[in-house]
């Protein structure tokens, strides 16, 4: 408590001092992230943050950026159900085939292992694959 001109700060003065502090200490950073439309969009499809998710491995992230494939909401979605389903039947590599995009996806690491539009897939044969799933 700080003594100002021999007198001590009047109970306004410390509530005033008081909630200022507190007001800084429960400030919460702003966060980044989904809006409320994708994160309500994920629960009702039963995709959580993390446990069900594929994630991309640098090779398919590449191979997305190199050949212009952007994945809407709806494909990633479906995307996730397709390994999802590969996963339930005991696939280890699964082709998953979501519109004219085929990934090579690796069930037990949830990883996108390469991803190609139908153009890009030659000849249309995929080798070193257990299965396939057409969403």
């Amino acid at each position: 408590m700080k003594v100002q001109n021999g007198s001590f700060p009047s109970i306004e003065q410390l509530q005033d001092q008081y909630f200022r502090q507190n007001a800084r200490l429960n400030q919460v950073p702003e966060k980044e992230g989904l809006s409320f439309q994708e994160v309500l969009s994920r629960k009702q499809t039963g995709l959580t943050d993390g446990a069900g998710e594929l994630k991309f491995s640098r090779h398919a992230a590449n191979r997305l950026s190199d050949r212009n494939i952007e994945l809407t909401i709806t494909q990633m979605e479906r995307l996730t159900n397709g390994a999802k389903k590969a996963g339930e039947k005991g696939i280890q590599e699964s082709l998953v085939i979501v519109d004219q995009l085929a990934f090579i996806v690796n069930i037990p690491n949830k990883t996108v292992v390469t991803a190609m539009d139908q153009t890009q897939a030659q000849d249309n044969i995929f080798t070193n694959i257990d299965g396939a799933v057409i969403m």
